[in-house]
């Protein structure tokens, strides 16, 4: 079921997963984000809507709808 963009999400595997099934987790965000890792703190820009971090593979998501603010993206885990 899609929400548009009301839905809400209590964590990163659920945007993820959201993301995954929507098809859109490798399209690219309008506009790429520089984001910092939370598991090791490296700096790196999201550029699709699901993306990792090149130094340790933490998983990232966020929806099209939430996609301008890097408050809205979440982590998924490592590898998710």
């Amino acid at each position: 079921m899609h929400d548009g963009c009301s839905g809400s999400f209590e964590n990163g595997k659920q945007t993820v997963d959201k993301v995954r099934a929507m098809g859109f987790n490798e399209q690219y965000m309008p506009v790429p984000l520089e984001i910092k890792c939370e598991n090791c703190e490296n700096l790196f820009t999201m550029e699709s809507f699901e993306d990792k971090c090149p130094k340790c593979n933490m998983v990232y998501g966020v929806t099209p709808c939430h996609a301008f603010d890097p408050s809205n993206i979440m982590a998924a885990g490592i590898d998710y």
